[in-house]
């Protein structure tokens, strides 16, 4: 059985259930709390020395890091990656475009104020920090809602690992002070996405067949 490194705040870790989820694969999942160092031990560095979650490791004992990889991965000769070799960059396009344009931003900005608040609010320097975070973030929304306009999901027509990606921090982007009500097609997004089949919240902790 696949054994995933998780933790039920990270948006990171909940796209890999997500996707475990749609695929009906089982899993045993272990719970870290990142704030307090649960990855930073000498035992989690052995399996993966870049110390973050998620982490999946196979029954072989292969080990696979990074949540878009795992998603990529994981999505090979299923429905949620496109089999056109054009389309199916177009979804890493929009995974890149999650890691470097959206998660580095709105991620951030709902960690820090979901989960160390009391210490970014003391601190000047990083509240302005956060407040540029958040207009980069209110830049990601937007190139997002204007791509929704006119497709129901971000590949074509079809619900993909683009979709699995974006929506993991973007339905919880309120938690990070993003207000969603200007952006309507992200909206509309959400919703669909909640729709596919399998879809489970970021807060389940197991896995039912």
């Amino acid at each position: 059985m696949l054994t995933l490194h998780d933790n039920l705040g990270s948006g990171n870790a909940y796209k890999v259930r997500l996707i475990l989820s749609h695929l009906s694969k089982p899993f045993r999942r272990i719970e870290y709390d990142v704030t307090t160092g649960e990855t930073r031990t000498p035992a989690f560095l052995g399996i993966n020395p870049n110390g973050r979650i998620p982490t999946l490791v196979f029954e072989d004992g292969r080990v696979l890091v990074e949540s878009n990889a795992i998603l990529f991965y994981l999505a090979t000769d299923t429905e949620y990656l496109p089999d056109d070799a054009f389309v199916r960059a177009q979804a890493l396009q929009w995974m890149f475009f999650e890691q470097y344009s959206h998660e580095s931003f709105i991620a951030v900005a709902r960690y820090w104020r979901h989960f160390i608040w009391d210490e970014v609010a003391a601190s000047p320097e990083r509240m302005q920090t956060l407040n540029e975070k958040m207009e980069k973030g209110r830049n990601a929304l937007a190139v997002m809602d204007a791509h929704l306009k006119d497709n129901p999901f971000f590949v074509g027509s079809s619900y993909s690992v683009a979709d699995i990606a974006l929506y993991a921090y973007t339905h919880v982007a309120d938690e990070g002070g993003f207000d969603l009500t200007p952006y309507r097609h992200i909206r509309d997004w959400l919703a669909r996405v909640a729709e596919q089949p399998g879809h489970v919240s970021i807060t389940k902790s197991e896995f039912e067949s």
